[in-house]
């Protein structure tokens, strides 16, 4: 079975700044990896990378073993809907839009004739937010946001959940609330890539890699 995501030898330069140099990762099913360094060392660059979001100066991209260096724009888009979904620091909610619509908007696009509305249901209701349904963003906490923003991602059914800096900004008992519901994911089979400088969370994944210089190295999980 080919990993979900797979980066082979993957560079990135900006002229003569190099960004990431020989880095290779795989990801498979279930199963969660978070990625560590400090701040400015490309993080979320090697991020953006793995959600299509930018291309790499050198090197292979792999997505459930497809080879995506001769996509054009619109296989790459169609490709990053079938597998990709992000959660990102910042919620990005649309503060017009109450909890629930906020967590079905992407969906409305993508999964036309489904039960979007009774899928997010649960998933708020999982997350411990089926009595803020109808609160709009500037009505909810940072760790209500946070948790809205990953039930978004979730309801587009991705097979590969990329996130960065979830907890960031997060006191530890709303940390840890935002954690349990991104690794929960693992239990569907989704593979999830984590961008922290929570310790904390990192240590809950199956995996720890450390960005530093511009290569990737794998952490022994205490």
């Amino acid at each position: 079975m080919s990993n979900l995501l797979e980066l082979r030898n993957i560079g990135k330069s900006y002229g003569d700044d190099v960004i990431l140099s020989n880095v290779w990762f795989a990801l498979n099913r279930g199963t969660a990896i978070a990625i560590v360094g400090h701040s400015g060392g490309g993080k979320t660059t090697l991020l953006s990378i793995m959600g299509l979001l930018q291309k790499p100066t050198s090197g292979q991209i792999l997505i459930d073993g497809q080879e995506i260096d001769s996509f054009d724009s619109h296989r790459m888009a169609k490709l990053r809907g079938q597998y990709l979904s992000f959660v990102f620091q910042r919620a990005r909610l649309i503060n017009s839009l109450t909890a629930l619509e906020n967590v079905m908007a992407p969906s409305w696009f993508i999964r036309n004739g489904e039960d979007v509305e009774q899928q997010a249901k649960a998933l708020l209701e999982q997350f411990g937010l089926s009595h803020r349904l109808h609160h709009k963003p500037q009505e909810l906490s940072l760790g209500q946001l946070r948790r809205i923003s990953l039930a978004r991602a979730l309801l587009l059914k991705p097979s590969i959940l990329l996130a960065d800096e979830p907890t960031n900004d997060l006191d530890p008992a709303l940390a840890e609330e935002v954690a349990q519901c991104l690794l929960q994911a693992r239990q569907s089979g989704v593979g999830v890539v984590i961008v922290t400088h929570d310790v904390g969370l990192a240590a809950q994944a199956d995996e720890i890699f450390r960005l530093e210089a511009g290569t990737l190295q794998p952490v022994a999980n205490q």
